[in-house]
């Protein structure tokens, strides 16, 4: 698939908040990225505390360990302006219990992830709004900066003068690799909503080596909610992509799933 490709035959709509306020489309194209994403084991048990339904289940990879992952983006082209984000969020299964490695197996087979967004912060105004109004995403306003270490990407995210985190990775060699599909959960004023994410990794590289990634947690709350879900020293699984093209649909309702 060449460069653009990705977006032909995809329609848009132009979208209005009541206020007339903020103006984009639906879906948002992103057309320049960079991210990479570590992928932890954690306490089934702390994770399910962090989740605001019980139908959300933890995706675990073996019974009492469950799954967290971190993604750094560093949007250049995209429809509402470029934009730094950082995901944190927990790979679900909703209203049907999964089973210990093969579910998180079946999602790698796929390429079709479901997850929680737990923290979604971002770097703009416009970004922050546009997720919060719309979508129900955790998003706030932070700083979120890259940088190069020797054969490391590195992010840096950090609020209120508070270091989060930081997350190293390494700059792996890269291939195309095929669509991948993301299936967001979030919450609404207390209504369960799903938006779709796909994602065309036209570089890709992934690495189950426990020296590709490496995450340093900070002294903000958001770094002490984390360290109390027992996150694994090591990563279990890293991706890096250092050029994707990105679609973001519009939330809907659940019971139109």
């Amino acid at each position: 698939m060449k460069r653009g490709d990705f977006f032909k035959g995809v329609i848009q709509w132009e979208m209005t908040t009541k206020d007339l306020s903020l103006e984009g489309k639906l879906p948002v194209f992103y057309y320049d990225n960079t991210a990479m994403t570590a992928i932890y084991t954690a306490s089934t048990d702390m994770v399910r505390r962090l989740l605001p339904m019980p139908d959300m289940y933890p995706v675990e990879i073996v019974k009492g360990r469950a799954l967290a992952a971190f993604t750094a983006f560093e949007y250049r082209a995209t429809d509402i302006d470029p934009y730094n984000e950082f995901s944190i969020s927990f790979p679900i299964t909703f209203r049907r219990k999964n089973i210990p490695g093969l579910t998180v197996l079946g999602m790698m087979a796929r390429r079709y992830f479901t997850a929680y967004v737990w923290q979604l912060p971002v770097t703009t105004e416009r970004a922050r709004r546009g997720g919060v109004d719309m979508y129900g995403y955790p998003k706030f306003l932070a700083d979120i900066v890259f940088s190069h270490e020797e054969s490391k990407l590195v992010c840096t995210l950090s609020a209120g003068g508070q270091n989060i985190l930081t997350i190293k990775g390494k700059k792996l060699k890269t291939s195309p690799e095929k669509v991948n599909r993301f299936k967001t959960f979030s919450v609404k004023d207390g209504v369960p909503l799903a938006a779709n994410v796909y994602m065309n990794p036209l570089e890709f590289g992934k690495s189950m080596s426990r020296s590709a990634a490496q995450l340093t947690l900070g002294d903000h709350d958001i770094a002490a909610q984390l360290r109390g879900l027992g996150l694994s020293d090591k990563p279990l699984f890293f991706q890096y992509m250092p050029m994707m093209e990105a679609i973001l649909y519009g939330p809907r309702n659940l019971m139109d799933d």
